[in-house]
């Protein structure tokens, strides 16, 4: 316990799923947590939930504006940004054949164009204020090897690989280290979502992209949430000073390396 006291951390996402496991766990090792999400209703229930000094601020990762104002306010009420888990995603699955501008746009605006501005402003401030910092991304499994309908899922998710790793790069001279976790399997409300167009774009029943995960995961179960929140506690805290750059598997032995 304690091994983030007094660290101020930001999680988009944070008011459900992954993300908000992510932030109860940090706040129990002492953090004070901003949960940053799309509703400011939920942003506030889930900081209620949280308690510890937890405060809610709402927010869009695709307005750059948003993230501006998330980072002045995260700033003034806490007086630093420490620590910045990007959390915050969307999904979608179409056929190769059906892909679509509009649906390349959405998922690349949050996945992709969203976390890494929302990580270059992150790194400003973590620049102004000479202390170092962390920030963790949540990437996927699939951003190493994707699977028919989820090419632009698949690509939005390498992509975050590939710039946590050119990030941490420039930004280790500045202390700050940049890693990221790859999550296989997850019980999160983004699963119903995966389920309905797995249905829908191959034609099968509903629990068939369960069935198919969990086939292919050595551990034989999907994961949940909170299963995520060791590594970012890891990534956040001196326990991982030398660590720069990495993507962590946390997938039940799905890809090894």
């Amino acid at each position: 316990m304690d091994r983030l006291r007094g660290k101020v951390t930001i999680v988009t996402g944070g008011a459900s799923g992954i993300g908000n496991a992510i932030a109860k766990a940090f706040a129990l090792e002492g953090a004070r947590v901003c949960v940053a999400d799309i509703s400011q209703a939920k942003c506030d229930e889930a900081a209620r939930d949280i308690g510890k000094g937890c405060f809610g601020h709402a927010m869009d990762v695709r307005n750059r504006r948003s993230i501006d104002a998330l980072i002045n306010h995260v700033s003034t009420e806490a007086g630093s940004i420490d620590v910045l888990v990007n959390c915050a995603g969307v999904f979608g699955m179409q056929r190769f054949t059906d892909i679509t501008e509009e649906e390349f746009d959405r998922i690349f605006a949050v996945n992709t164009r969203g976390f890494l501005f929302m990580s270059q402003a992150a790194a400003r401030r973590m620049i102004e204020q000479g202390g170092g910092g962390s920030i963790i991304n949540i990437a996927s499994g699939v951003g190493r090897r994707t699977s028919p309908g989820a090419a632009i899922y698949s690509a939005s998710k390498a992509a975050v690989i590939s710039i946590t790793q050119a990030a941490a790069q420039e930004l280790i001279a500045h202390n700050i280290r940049v890693n990221a976790i790859a999550p296989g399997g997850v019980y999160t409300p983004m699963l119903k979502q995966v389920e309905s167009e797995f249905a829908q774009v191959f034609g099968c029943d509903l629990g068939g992209a369960e069935k198919m995960q969990i086939s292919a995961t050595p551990a034989g179960r999907l994961s949940t949430p909170d299963e995520y929140a060791g590594a970012a506690i890891f990534f956040a805290c001196q326990d991982s000073s030398y660590v720069v750059g990495q993507t962590l598997n946390v997938d039940g032995g799905m890809f090894l390396s």
